[in-house]
């Protein structure tokens, strides 16, 4: 780290002398002049041969100092200054050079309690990294020889793969330091229960207990949907200059990539734009703040039309309490029925998409359950029956020796009591002391 200051303060002594000097151009000329090697421009032309000859030979000497001179200008530069981001990414050095700042920009930051940046090595230095680290994390490639990304997929419980883009450690802690600075401190509609302190899949099924209908919606590729461009435009929204939020969007998102073999090369090619990875630390904060504008659209049409509604993640439930429900069959129906003609033109106006097959309607009668707990019959939430069988069935094997099944770990009955512990804490207990008796060396 001391080498990296050593170094970054050599440099900025060196282009502290340059600017002094009138800026590069200027340095190099004084520099020629000083070593007396400058050498005034003449026609050739209007020469003799004699004479054009020992031109020739004057600008030739000029030049082989004027080379190394200039070379060690463009270094400097470029160790203070990111002059370039990749293929199709708009930069100017000067982030100060700005038109298009949203209205009250410094008022926005304050307003979050969010610190002005002012430059690209502002950032850097709050970072812990060097200009250069920062630029290397963000730089776009469509082929690239290596990224900065781990990727792998899971299962997911409706079949198919989700694919996770786990972030390297380097880019992981730049990633974490705009998620705890920035993402989290990003005004967040009071309807979303997702990824937030002090809300949780607990908190967003207790607002629809007692509910004479629920109808649960779920968004179609939630995560690639916020493209760099609306991430970028989450961070200026915030208050931050174009430079900056560039910067910001950059270390948050990433292209969906193939691997390809060239030649013996490896390559990672982009097949679609910069959008959030799933996996990344800053990406569901950020998803937050983008919906902002559409959970206020769907609260208030909610709260119109006397339903309920909160977003955890990807997943939007409206409700309709009992105690306000009077409508008979037909009203009802035709009550859904708006409801998801508006979510619908809704959400895609705020470039999104519903998945229709992901739509539930569920009506007195039958089991209610909100991401995951069973919300009906009592009023507050509940995990499965079932599901609370399974995991006795599981302590209990492990209690006489029996072997998980297969796609069973410790770990996951573990993950399986915190979930009941969330919503019975004396039932999470009692079958947490019972798993460390099961587990207990005999």
């Amino acid at each position: 780290m001391s080498e990296h200051l050593n170094d970054r303060t050599s440099h900025q002594e060196f282009w502290t002398e340059i600017v002094e000097a009138g800026g590069p151009r200027k340095y190099v000329e004084t520099q020629l002049r000083e070593r007396g090697v400058w050498v005034k421009r003449q026609d050739v032309l209007s020469m003799g041969a004699k004479a054009k000859q020992a031109y020739i030979e004057q600008i030739k000497a000029e030049d082989a100092i004027r080379k190394p001179l200039q070379e060690k200008v463009w270094k400097t530069y470029t160790a203070l200054h990111i002059v370039h981001l990749g293929e199709d990414i708009f930069w100017q050095s000067d982030v100060s050079i700005d038109f298009f700042d949203p209205a009250h920009r410094q008022s926005r930051l304050k307003q979050r309690q969010l610190q002005d940046i002012e430059s690209a090595e502002e950032l850097s230095d709050q970072m812990g990294i060097t200009l250069g680290e920062l630029r290397w994390l963000c730089y776009h490639r469509e082929a690239a020889k290596s990224i900065h990304y781990h990727r792998f997929s899971i299962p997911k419980k409706s079949g198919g793969e989700r694919q996770i883009w786990a972030p390297m450690p380097k880019l992981k802690t730049a990633q974490t330091w705009v998620l705890r600075n920035i993402a989290e401190r990003l005004t967040v509609h009071g309807a979303a229960h997702g990824f937030m302190a002090g809300r949780s899949i607990y908190s967003n099924a207790l607002e629809h207990t007692n509910a004479s209908v629920i109808v649960s919606m779920d968004l179609a590729d939630f995560f690639p949907s916020f493209t760099f461009k609306r991430v970028k435009g989450i961070f200026r929204q915030a208050g931050y200059m174009d430079g900056i939020a560039t910067i910001l969007a950059l270390l948050c998102t990433e292209a969906p990539r193939e691997v390809v073999e060239d030649e013996g090369e490896t390559y990672y090619v982009a097949m679609g734009p910069r959008c959030l990875p799933q996996g990344s630390p800053a990406s569901p904060a950020l998803t937050n703040a983008a919906c902002l504008r559409l959970d206020r659209r769907l609260s208030q049409f909610a709260e119109k039309n006397q339903w309920r509604y909160t977003r955890y993640a990807d997943d939007l439930t409206f409700s309709v309490p009992k105690a306000e429900s009077k409508l008979s069959e037909e009203e009802l129906s035709a009550k859904i029925k708006q409801l998801i003609g508006t979510v619908h033109a809704v959400v895609e106006d705020e470039g999104l998409q519903v998945r229709s097959d992901k739509t539930h309607v569920m009506r007195p009668g039958k089991r209610q359950k909100v991401t995951g707990l069973v919300v009906n019959g009592q009023d507050t939430p509940r995990t499965p029956r079932e599901l609370r069988r399974r995991v006795r069935a599981m302590i209990h094997n492990l209690k006489v020796g029996k072997t998980l099944h297969e796609g069973e770990s410790l770990n996951h009955l573990t993950g399986l009591i915190a979930f009941i512990y969330m919503s019975d804490p004396q039932q999470g207990q009692k079958l947490l002391e019972q798993l460390k008796q099961a587990t207990a060396p005999s």
